[in-house]
C-alpha cells in the first residue's frame, strides 16, 4: 500500500491507535513523540491519520496590511492527505482555527488540524465531523492578535519536535507523531503489536492469570 494515499491513512486510522503507537515509538528509542495531554478533540469520535503540514504563529497588537497571509498560502497548498499541525507558541489570544478552515482543508483532501492553541466554531465543526484538535475554545479571532510566520518548517509542542510530513495520529488518548525516518518500521510493529493485543485481551476475557499473560506475551 502507498503509504502517501488516502487508503494509507484510512487504513492506519481504522485499524491503529495512539497507545499502540506509543509503545512502538518508546520501543525503538523515541520517547518523546506524544504530544500534551491537553490537546483534545473538539468531539469524541474525532481520529487523524495523515502528514503534518506546520505553521508556527506569534503575538502581534496591530491588524497587518496582508492578514493571515502565510496561514492562507499554506491552506491553498494543502495536499490529499495532509494534517494542519500548528503551534501558537502558548499564546492563549484568540482562535486561530474555525469551521470555513475546517471547510476549505476538507474540500483540499485535508485529514484534521492539531492545534496547540484555541479554536472556535465547535458546534459546527462537530456537525461536519472534522477532526480538530485543540487546547480549548475561544470566540476571538486572530485578526491583529495572532499571526502565522512560519509555514512548512519544523514546529515544537510540547516536548515533541514535528517535521512537516511526519506521519500525525490522533484519537480520544492523544495525539502522536511518528518520525519518517522510522515510520515504516513503527507502522509494521504497530501492527504486529495491535494483533498480540487482540489474543491477550481473549485469554484476560477468559480468565487467564495476567501475570502468566504478561510472562508469555510482554504485553499490558
Amino acid at each position: 500500500m502507498n503509504k502517501f494515499s488516502s487508503e494509507y491513512y484510512a487504513y492506519i486510522q481504522d485499524k491503529l491507535y495512539t497507545a499502540v503507537l506509543a509503545d512502538i515509538l518508546d520501543s525503538v528509542g523515541y520517547r518523546h513523540q506524544v504530544m500534551p495531554h491537553t490537546l483534545r478533540p473538539l468531539y469524541p469520535s474525532a481520529k487523524i491519520a495523515g502528514r503534518a503540514a506546520t505553521m508556527i504563529t506569534a503575538d502581534i497588537d496591530e491588524i497587518p496590511t496582508e492578514p493571515y497571509k502565510l496561514e492562507l498560502r499554506l491552506l491553498d497548498d494543502l495536499k490529499p492527505g495532509e494534517v494542519v499541525v500548528c503551534s501558537t507558541q502558548g499564546s492563549m489570544r484568540a482562535a486561530l482555527w474555525g469551521e470555513l478552515l475546517s471547510t476549505h482543508t476538507r474540500a483540499k483532501g485535508g485529514r484534521g488540524a492539531l492545534i496547540d492553541g484555541l479554536s472556535r466554531d465547535a458546534a459546527q465543526i462537530s456537525a461536519m465531523q472534522f477532526p480538530v484538535f485543540a487546547l480549548g475554545l475561544l470566540p476571538a479571532d486572530s485578526r491583529g492578535r495572532i499571526e502565522v510566520t512560519a509555514i512548512r518548517q519544523p514546529v515544537k509542542i510540547g516536548d515533541v519536535l514535528v517535521q512537516d510530513g511526519d506521519l500525525i495520529v490522533a484519537d480520544l488518548d492523544g495525539c502522536v507523531a511518528v518520525p519518517q525516518a522510522v515510520e515504516d518500521q513503527v507502522i509494521e510493529a504497530a501492527f504486529k503489536k495491535a494483533a498480540a493485543e487482540n489474543v491477550v485481551r481473549d485469554l484476560l476475557s477468559k480468565g487467564a492469570s495476567i501475570q502468566q499473560v504478561f510472562n508469555d506475551y510482554g504485553i499490558l
